[in-house]
């Protein structure tokens, strides 16, 4: 049977990992026995060089008849020197090579963190380029043209009717909102579950930047919010305008709002990121927004309460050691998505040291 190439690919992430941990358990374990081996050749030198000190006192004390010895002796003296200097040479140079292996070491993991923190991002901007094709999509049915061109309980039946076939086939929608110009909600995809028909929605970010859009190709979008209406969820809102005829020129009568479940669709992705075994237990795997706020965390903590202040010095992506923690930091702001743009949003991977 063929592996399918997520299990391929999850044993390569796995076999690299173990690989560069063996080299650097085999280093660590040469300087540890490179060390011992230099201590051991530091202590017979010393001995040598009593042994010699003391077989030159004691040709001094021959007189002539020691002097033969005394050369001797002089040159175990120089021999054991030039040991000492040998084993300190050996121990600068492991020292060197294990800050190379650690140097090398650290490059490559932050390098493996870059690409997963860039493919947690763009998992979520893919998804909601989706989003964005939808509500210009649904904002142009004919149902909801109607019922937002002239409004009657009729109309709102079918609009609500409408909607509801869609949130059916689209699972990751945790509602459908038609609002009129002046922020009322005049149909929506679950009226006995979100009884919302009739609020007040005009104070809402994503309402305001859809009245100000010029085309029903263009949409609007707000950062992750809770909503009230929807019980507290947590939710990515994409809107645009419903326009006269359903055509993208036509006037603006209406408004479009579609509510994104993001609590479990982003859960998803920062707890599916291709991680070792040993590394799950140690990695914190973040979605922020512009302003550094958590919007998705792998175990759960800080979202939408947490904000990360990431030392980026203008980069798009990179990594480092915190200074505080000690953990490294990876991060990758998002590249967009064919004509999404995205919100400046960014992947971040924590990972503390090995125990």
């Amino acid at each position: 049977m063929t592996a399918s190439p997520q299990a391929s690919a999850q044993r390569s992430v796995a076999s690299q990992t173990v690989s560069l941990s063996d080299i650097i358990s085999q280093t660590a374990h040469a300087k540890a026995v490179t060390a011992g081996k230099v201590r051991d050749i530091r202590q017979v030198t010393s001995k040598l060089r009593i042994l010699a000190l003391n077989a030159l006192i004691e040709a001094k004390h021959a007189g002539d008849a020691g002097r033969g010895f005394s050369v001797v002796a002089d040159e175990v003296r120089g021999i054991s020197g030039e040991v000492e200097t040998l084993a300190r040479d050996l121990s600068h140079e492991i020292v060197t090579l294990d800050n190379l292996t650690q140097s090398l070491a650290t490059q490559s993991q932050g390098a493996r963190l870059i690409d997963l923190a860039l493919n947690a991002i763009e998992i979520i901007d893919r998804n909601l380029y989706e989003r964005t094709c939808d509500v210009r999509w649904w904002a142009t049915d004919s149902a909801l043209v109607d019922q937002a061109a002239d409004p009657t309980p009729e109309r709102a039946a079918y609009a609500c009717e409408r909607l509801g076939v869609i949130l059916d086939s689209y699972t990751v929608y945790i509602d459908l909102w038609l609002c009129d110009l002046d922020g009322r909600i005049i149909a929506n995809g679950r009226p006995h579950q979100h009884r919302v028909i009739g609020a007040d929605v005009k104070d809402r970010l994503w309402f305001s930047r859809a009245m100000a859009l010029r085309s029903g190709a263009d949409f609007a979008v707000a950062d992750i919010a809770t909503e009230s209406l929807l019980g507290g969820a947590q939710i990515a809102t994409y809107a645009t305008g419903v326009r006269r005829g359903g055509k993208a020129d036509g006037e603006l009568i209406g408004i479009l709002g579609i509510h994104f479940d993001w609590q479990p669709q982003a859960r998803a992705v920062v707890e599916g990121v291709r991680l070792a075994e040993d590394e799950k237990a140690r990695t914190r795997v973040l979605l922020i927004d512009a302003q550094g706020l958590v919007i998705a965390a792998s175990d759960g903590k800080g979202v939408l309460s947490e904000h990360v202040r990431l030392r980026t010095e203008g980069r798009a992506l990179g990594h480092y050691v915190d200074n505080h923690s000690g953990a490294m930091i990876a991060f990758h702001r998002t590249p967009g998505y064919e004509t999404y743009q995205g919100l400046g949003w960014c992947g971040v991977i924590m990972q503390t040291g090995a125990n």
